[in-house]
């Protein structure tokens, strides 16, 4: 229910953030990291000022448990995943719901943008990945998973943007093409999604 902060320079414990009354599965810092978004099993996402570990918001709106968080480039909203296979778009200054996306059939593990912002990437227990205009909240692409139990196998992903690969390999792919396969299907393999940020000092 907690999160601590840590220099990992140095290992050195910085401060815990307390607040969530429930387990907590995701965290995400903005891209200048001056906050920390938390994802719990509560149903909220916290906002928090990672220098002074104070909750700026609590962003309620979610009925299952927050999954996945991701912040868009210039960290002005916040995507939240969720049990209750969902996805909500946040105005982080604000803490209003911009839009909810649906789509999915069941929960939401992951949620990315696309290097410009303008396209989100979300990945689901049901079997698929889509992708979201994020001004208007339509769905551009639904990608079904050649191994449901592998949530970022895609095989034969073609016909995507330049702008939409880019946001498949944000959510966490790696393309690799099948030389050996007459039709040189794209393929998207799931990577590590294990990262460790630097926070300013």
């Amino acid at each position: 229910q907690t999160v601590k902060l840590w220099d990992v320079s140095i290992g050195q414990y910085l401060r815990t953030l307390q607040g969530h009354t429930n387990r907590i599965r995701s965290v995400a810092f903005s891209p200048d990291g001056s906050i920390l978004a938390s994802g719990s099993e509560d149903q909220t996402v916290k906002l928090w000022d990672v220098r002074t570990g104070q909750c700026l918001r609590t962003l309620q709106g979610h009925n299952g448990w927050v999954i996945s968080v991701a912040f868009s480039p210039d960290g002005g909203i916040l995507a939240s995943g969720s049990d209750d296979g969902t996805i909500k778009l946040w105005d982080v200054q604000t803490g209003q719901c911009l839009r909810t996306l649906q789509g999915h059939t069941n929960r939401v593990w992951s949620v990315a943008f696309s290097p410009g912002g303008d396209i989100l990437a979300s990945g689901s227990d049901d079997g698929t990945i889509k992708l979201w205009d994020v001004q208007t909240g339509q769905c551009l692409k639904t990608l079904k998973s050649d191994r449901p139990y592998e949530r970022m196998n895609i095989t034969g992903a073609t016909g995507l943007t330049e702008a939409q690969k880019a946001t498949l390999r944000a959510l966490g792919a790696v393309e690799k093409k099948d030389e050996q396969d007459a039709t040189c299907q794209t393929t998207y393999r799931e990577k590590s999604n294990t990262v460790l940020r630097n926070l300013p000092k």
